[in-house]
């Protein structure tokens, strides 16, 4: 059982003892803290926005959510079942106060998390998030009298609102993938990308889709981290329908990668590369990545004039940048796409609407658009943290190995090679240490990460 509490929220599985795990008892409490700080710091707006993905404690912990609100006077705007930008996007559209989304994102089933939004939609600030943290552990919370209990409106048109949006992008030419004739293969890993999706490329133009994992049950057919070893019925797929491409979107369908039409994979680090070429072919401007992202985006963006910046991993620390740089585009090598004109967050749906005008303009299959891109290869691997780990020390020790290169300790430790670099951080969402490395071939790749791991292993030292 796990209990991840941090500035953008709380994170864990359903079931086991309270503080442990995300029991009934966390979810009142961190719902009650949210409430509380939103109360004090929101000058009399008490409207929140409130989502969620498919999973099967959804509508448990959203139970517990709304009536936690409720009971401290605010008033709650339920989407029920919806993705992570469309709340998001709900919380601008309503005027509403601040919003929770209720998805663990990528995590397996038996993880759930409330993460929490501002009154801009976007997540909370480090110091907000730190402040909510305290109201916590206090215990401080002042609950409405019988007479001024908020209430409970239902909006069911937010998908629609969202999808109008995109599909008024200046970018977004649905003439040209109505022309294209797409047919597409989407794995909606039996979540919110069930409807969602299908919705969304209905309205651009497209006429043949089919959708696998459709069921939405939270029962995920595969771990929903859309990962290669995780997409290889969509890859089977799309070669068995003779299909132009496939799409997999993780629950909340913050996150986004491709198939190309032979069934390989298009790589979820070049889905932010292809979308950002195609917006910096018609808006000159920056870009923001975090520092675990392809090397790609940089090589990008320099050949369309602009600069490129790395930014710590997370959401939070990709928006802050981009907002610094004024970037034009932005996001995370995970398949995460920020598009500012649209709002500051992850959103798979106009990433796909993006992506697809991008296919339809360059006339282009998919692989053969994947070909125009810088060849980078990574290698993705994670080390399980156990109890005593001391971290701090590891990462000391590596950094004296490793002297003679580039260091980078905004995140974690990040070491450029020459030509190769390795990212080493500790999960926001997960009890584990990511390790990250990238190289123009794989098994190079491959072989940096493995000689990290076992640095880590051999330099690990318990606290015990």
């Amino acid at each position: 059982m796990a209990l991840i509490k941090s500035i953008s929220g709380i994170r864990g599985t359903i079931g086991g003892v309270p503080g442990e795990s995300l029991s009934p008892l966390d979810i009142v409490r961190f719902a009650a803290a949210y409430g509380s700080w939103l109360l004090a710091s929101s000058d009399g707006n008490k409207k929140v926005v409130i989502g969620r993905d498919g999973r099967i404690s959804g509508e448990m912990v959203q139970s517990l959510v709304v009536n936690t609100l409720l009971s401290l006077g605010i008033d709650v705007i339920d989407l029920g079942l919806s993705t992570t930008p469309t709340v998001e996007m709900a919380v601008v559209f309503e005027k509403a106060a601040g919003g929770i989304i209720l998805t663990a994102s990528h995590n397996p089933k038996e993880w759930n998390a409330l993460k929490l939004l501002n009154h801009k939609g976007e997540f909370i600030s480090g110091s907000d998030g730190a402040a909510l943290l305290d109201i916590v552990k206090a215990d401080n919370y002042h609950f409405a009298s019988v007479d001024h209990l908020g209430t409970v409106t239902k909006n069911e048109t937010a998908l629609d609102e969202h999808i109008k949006a995109i599909t008024a992008h200046p970018l977004v030419d649905i003439a040209a993938i109505t022309a294209s004739n797409f047919s597409i293969v989407v794995d909606a890993i039996n979540s919110s990308g069930a409807f969602a999706v299908p919705q969304l490329l209905t309205a651009l133009g497209v006429t043949q889709i089919t959708v696998i994992n459709e069921e939405v049950n939270g029962r995920f057919a595969h771990n929903p981290e859309p990962l290669p070893e995780n997409l290889r019925a969509l890859c089977s797929e799309v070669l068995k329908q003779n299909a132009s491409m496939g799409i997999a979107v993780d629950p909340d369908v913050d996150r986004l990668c491709f198939v190309c039409e032979d069934g390989t994979l298009f790589g979820e680090e070049y889905t932010l590369v292809a979308v950002a070429d195609f917006v910096l072919q018609h808006k000159k401007g920056n870009t923001v990545s975090n520092m675990s992202s392809t090397r790609a985006l940089r090589d990008i963006t320099q050949k369309h004039g602009g600069t490129y910046t790395p930014s710590a991993v997370g959401e939070v620390n990709v928006v802050a940048k981009m907002k610094a740089t004024n970037a034009v585009i932005g996001g995370e090598g995970n398949g995460g796409i920020i598009v500012p004109e649209l709002h500051y967050g992850r959103d798979a749906l106009i990433g796909i609407a993006l992506f697809l005008s991008h296919l339809a303009k360059e006339k282009k299959t998919v692989q053969q658009l994947r070909n125009t891109y810088p060849d980078y290869f990574m290698s993705k691997n994670k080390i399980e943290l156990t109890s005593g780990f001391d971290l701090e020390k590891i990462f000391d020790n590596l950094k004296e190995k490793y002297k003679n290169h580039s260091i980078n300790t905004e995140d974690g430790l990040k070491i450029d090679f020459e030509n190769d670099w390795v990212h080493l951080r500790s999960s926001n969402t997960e009890p584990i240490i990511r390790i990250y490395a990238e190289s123009n071939s794989q098994n190079v790749a491959d072989n940096i990460a493995q000689k990290l791991m076992k640095d880590i292993q051999e330099a690990g030292v318990s606290t015990q």
